[in-house]
């Protein structure tokens, strides 16, 4: 976790202490002597946003964050981006955590990108011959077709 603060110019003593807070903010108190491979991808998921979070951004962007984590690292990313007063901007096809951590939720379709509004992707049973294709609706018609369709 030192190794971005180290890079940044600040000193053996001042990149220690500021991973320390860092894992002490996250709750990760004790993965300071932790061995990186023998973390579980939870872990290490959590540790690499700490290592992100040591080096001061003034904005994260993330790529899937929750991809393949259990619901309590899940619950734990959220707690965590609840807590820290940055910007960030998330590619992620998990609209529950999206929702839950964002204001704003963007899309794409067509090979354009369009602000969601009051369309809002969702899960429920459809009657029509899209609703196992991943889409939202619209006023003008009952769907919107996959973005994966040109």
């Amino acid at each position: 976790m030192a190794f971005g603060p180290l890079n940044q110019g600040k000193s053996v003593k001042a990149a220690k202490d500021r991973a320390r807070e860092i894992l002490c903010s996250l709750g990760l108190e004790g993965f300071e002597d932790r061995i990186t491979y023998k973390l579980s991808g939870g872990e290490k998921r959590l540790v690499s946003l700490a290592t992100v979070l040591a080096m001061r951004p003034k904005v994260l962007l993330l790529d899937e964050p929750t991809s393949g984590l259990d619901s309590e690292t899940t619950e734990k990313i959220i707690q965590v981006l609840d807590e820290i007063d940055l910007s960030y901007i998330f590619i992620s096809h998990n609209m529950d955590f999206i929702s839950r951590t964002t204001d704003k939720i963007y899309g794409t379709a067509h090979g354009k990108i369009f602000l969601e509004k009051e369309k809002v992707p969702h899960t429920h049973l459809h009657s029509h011959g899209y609703g196992r294709l991943p889409h939202t609706h619209s006023p003008d018609n009952d769907y919107l077709v996959d973005s994966k369709k040109p």
